[in-house]
C-alpha cells in the first residue's frame, strides 16, 4: 500500500483564474509530502541534525489529471518505486480524502546530500534501513500511470 503523506484543504489562496487549484501550488502540496517522507526515514529535525544529511530534489515531473476547487481535503499518497545508496526515485500521487481517483502525480528522484560538504553522500545505516523496509512494502505495487513520462509533440 502507498505510504500516506500529507493531508491539507485547498486554501482560498491557491486558486487561479480558473477556479482551481493554481499549478504551483501542486508541487508545494507535494514537497510537504516529500518533507513527511524525510521524517518517516528519519531524516527528520532530529535526524538530519544528528545525521547533518537531507534530501534535494534532482528533478521532478508534475502531471495534472484533474481541476481540484477549493476547500476541497485532499491527501498524498507516496510509493518508493526505487533506491540506491544515495537516491530516491519516488512518485506521489494526489488524491480527494478518501478516493481512488489521482488527481494530479509527480515522480521525483531525491539525493541524499551530507549538509556539510555540500555534496552528495550515501545514506546514514540508520535511514538505509528504513529505506529498504519501506521498498520491500512497496515491492509488487502498480506501476503509476505517469511514471517514466517524456513531454514531446508527436512527429517532434
Amino acid at each position: 500500500m502507498n505510504l500516506p503523506t500529507y493531508r491539507t484543504t485547498i486554501s482560498p489562496d491557491w486558486v487561479d483564474y480558473n477556479g482551481h487549484l493554481r499549478d504551483a501550488f501542486y508541487l508545494l502540496i507535494f514537497s510537504h509530502a516529500t518533507d513527511a517522507l524525510m521524517d518517516v526515514l528519519g531524516l527528520d529535525e532530529v535526524g538530519r541534525t544528528r545525521t547533518g544529511h537531507t534530501l534535494y530534489t534532482l528533478e521532478c515531473h508534475l502531471n495534472f489529471l484533474a481541476e481540484v476547487k477549493a476547500g476541497e481535503p485532499v491527501e498524498v499518497r507516496t510509493q518508493l518505486l526505487a533506491h540506491d545508496a544515495k537516491r530516491l526515485h519516488i512518485h506521489h500521487s494526489l488524491h480527494r480524502q478518501g478516493e481512488d481517483a489521482s488527481l494530479a502525480q509527480s515522480e521525483q528522484m531525491l539525493m541524499n546530500i551530507d549538509s556539510t560538504l555540500g555534496r552528495a553522500a550515501l545514506f546514514e545505516a540508520e535511514v538505509a534501513a528504513r529505506v529498504s523496509a519501506l521498498a520491500t512494502s512497496h515491492q509488487g505495487l502498480p506501476v503509476p500511470t505517469c511514471m517514466g513520462r517524456v513531454i514531446a509533440l508527436p512527429g517532434h
